[in-house]
């Protein structure tokens, strides 16, 4: 996001609006997102997936010590896009509220009253002057009772909730594909390979296992659990099988529109040389 002159002095504090009624300090932790590693949320008829790309950038680094997906509850978790310190912070407090919510009323919390409990709390830091917007989105997936559910909670502390979502870097392409190809009626299997399929299509690099975060919770056994090494592989292949196969047709598409256009060309020069004549 570029700074204009006429925006100069109402990005220096959160509680100044500018004329136009924006608050730059909140538009600015927004952008903080859309430069964080896309994570995608797709509930299906079972249950809801979540599947994040860690962005390894190093052979050096230990790849267990970057986490995008968190354990919130043994039902609810989240993924993280943006700055992952404010995620640690938003995380822990969300832990917390799921374990007063249980002591309290004796029942697990459910998602939603989770997810609106963690944009109060964003919310509150876009209203005080001395402090800044949390950098980060969150997606909140859980099941409710008998019921999957999936949030998206935005750095202004507002929420909405999605049958399939994405945020971060890849975003853009990523919800063009999920409003594409996401059925009502998608199973689990086709779910695991759509958030795959989606998020190695929106992303700038190429994907490997050790750079996919993965986690579902099924309606029966109500449980956050990650997806290991070897099932995010094999699924992995299949998808590259699949996108092989498009850019191929891709590829194949592109020559016959070529040769058509030299047809077209020939057939035209053709018609010069005999007026010519």
């Amino acid at each position: 996001m570029q700074m204009n002159p006429i925006q100069g002095g109402y990005d220096r504090a959160i509680t100044v609006f500018s004329p136009e009624g924006r608050l730059y300090q909140v538009e600015y932790a927004r952008e903080a997102v859309r430069r964080g590693t896309t994570a995608i949320g797709i509930k299906y008829t079972g249950g809801v997936i979540l599947a994040v790309d860690r962005r390894i950038m190093s052979k050096l680094i230990e790849k267990c010590s970057v986490e995008k997906i968190f354990y919130v509850d043994e039902h609810i978790m989240a993924a993280s896009s943006g700055l992952i310190a404010d995620a640690r912070i938003l995380i822990d407090r969300a832990r917390v509220e799921a374990q007063i919510n249980k002591i309290t009323y004796g029942e697990p919390m459910t998602v939603e009253a989770l997810a609106k409990k963690i944009c109060d709390i964003k919310q509150a830091y876009t209203q005080h002057g001395g402090s800044r917007p949390f950098g980060i989105s969150l997606l909140l997936a859980g099941i409710d009772r008998h019921d999957s559910k999936l949030f998206e909670t935005d750095p202004s502390g507002a929420l909405i909730e999605y049958k399939a979502t994405a945020i971060g870097f890849g975003r853009p392409s990523a919800m063009e594909i999920l409003e594409e190809e996401y059925r009502e009626d998608i199973n689990k299997e086709e779910a695991l390979e759509l958030a795959l399929y989606t998020l190695s299509k929106s992303s700038n690099t190429d994907l490997s296992p050790e750079n996919i975060d993965m986690a579902i919770i099924t309606d029966d056994e109500k449980v956050v659990r990650k997806l290991q090494f070897d099932e995010i592989e094999e699924l992995l292949k299949k998808i590259s099988n699949r996108i092989e196969e498009e850019t191929k047709k891709e590829e194949d598409e592109d020559e016959e529109k070529e040769e058509e256009k030299d047809t077209e060309g020939n057939e035209n020069n053709n018609d010069i040389n005999q007026i010519d004549n």
